[in-house]
């Protein structure tokens, strides 16, 4: 008997479009899963982590730890007005001086490699130069050896803040000028601008001190000192020792503040006599020279600018630091955008405390060590703006700030 192949083979179940969508639907859906349990995965991870980071503070302690931000800020805004005050403020001093001395035709002592010749001592009636020197002009400069081979500073008409912050000393326009019969009385800072007279109270008696006009020297000797209220006019009379009566002597007199580091309630004075005069042509005071190995007369006197005198002024400090930051955020937000805000964003890293810098650093883009260029870069230009514009404003304005400067000149 003949069997039929039907009867012995199985059914296959045909495929039908259903079953394809519904596998399709399966294969799709597959990977989505997976990202989904990786998710699951890596959010139980971290919250299993929790327990293992510092749980953020709270608000009180939040607040505290801004309060120490701000007095810590407040703290290291005194710092720098003291640093501007002592150091910055004498650079600033010192360029103004450079600046003069370039403006006028005066002739160098060592312009010939430091070789020079000793002036000889003239005798006769000093002569008076200059005669009538108008505010603010350049009267002289001042050279004191017993404060140092690079010590010299210039003396302008005026004693007002505007002449004794920025141009060294100041004279009195009611005094004589140098080498005349009377009192050549000149005032100077004892602290910051450059603290002229800050060593007046290591003069010894008989150091020299040398004035040089444009054409002639003076050289007067150091003869005391004596500490007075700023209320004691006299010390610049024409006849300091006794001012009832006329001058015979041909003196100098140095008046700054006193005590050096605090509020001046008293005034430094220190006293010198002429002398001898000398021409500026034919050399330079032998109390202003130095011989070397070689025998040769050399001008003792450095006259170099220091390094900071030739930065010039801030503000061109402050706007290139603002512009190389500008150029290193636009730099880093291309290259790593913000990867800390995305991190707290996707709850990658729990949220920060409350913090000043914190929030500062967080909002500079890149890695690590450029949003801490970055930061410091923003903080530099910061301190330059302190001491190019507020911290001058504020000891200008402020009274106590005011006083701080040690205003030395007495009334005239």
């Amino acid at each position: 008997m003949r069997h039929s192949n039907s009867d012995n083979t199985k059914t296959q179940p045909a495929t039908s479009l259903d079953d394809f969508a519904v596998s399709e639907e399966y294969s799709s859906a597959e990977p989505r899963r997976r990202r989904s349990r990786h998710a699951r995965s890596s959010s139980a991870a971290y919250a299993s982590n929790a327990g293992t980071v510092a749980a953020r503070r709270g608000p009180l302690w939040q607040a505290l730890g801004i309060l120490a931000e701000i007095l810590l800020t407040a703290a290291a805004i005194c710092a720098l007005y003291i640093v501007w005050q002592m150091w910055w403020t004498g650079v600033e001093a010192e360029q103004t001086q450079n600046e003069t001395t370039k403006s006028v035709n005066w002739s160098d002592p060592a312009a010939n490699g430091g070789d020079v010749k000793i002036a000889k001592a003239q005798e006769g009636e000093p002569p008076v130069q200059p005669e009538n020197p108008k505010y603010g002009d350049l009267i002289a400069q001042v050279y004191i050896p017993r404060f140092g081979k690079q010590w010299h500073r210039n003396l302008v008409e005026g004693t007002t803040l505007e002449q004794i912050n920025r141009h060294g000393l100041g004279h009195y326009q009611s005094s004589q000028m140098p080498g005349q019969i009377g009192n050549f009385a000149l005032a100077g800072h004892r602290n910051g601008y450059g603290q002229p007279l800050g060593d007046v109270d290591k003069l010894q008696e008989g150091d020299p001190i040398i004035v040089r006009t444009q054409d002639y020297w003076y050289v007067y000797h150091y003869t005391r000192y004596e500490i007075v209220l700023p209320t004691d006019i006299w010390v610049i009379a024409p006849n300091p020792e006794n001012s009832g009566v006329d001058p015979t002597k041909r003196m100098i007199t140095m008046t700054t503040c006193e005590p050096k580091y605090s509020t001046p309630t008293h005034r430094w004075i220190s006293y010198g006599e002429l002398s001898y005069w000398a021409k500026v042509s034919d050399g330079v005071p032998k109390e202003l020279s130095t011989t070397d190995s070689s025998g040769a007369v050399k001008f003792a006197i450095s006259e170099t600018p220091s390094v900071a005198s030739r930065i010039g002024s801030l503000d061109k400090v402050v706007y290139m630091t603002l512009v190389a930051w500008a150029i290193l955020f636009i730099a880093a937000a291309v290259a790593w955008r913000w990867p800390v805000m995305r991190a707290i964003r996707l709850g990658e890293r729990r949220r920060p405390d409350a913090s000043i810098y914190g929030t500062l650093l967080r909002l500079q883009p890149g890695v690590l060590p450029i949003r801490w260029l970055l930061l410091i870069l923003l903080l530099f230009a910061a301190a330059t703006a302190l001491f190019q514009w507020t911290f001058p404003w504020a000891a200008s304005n402020i009274p106590f700030l005011r006083e701080m400067s040690n205003f030395v000149a007495v009334p005239e």
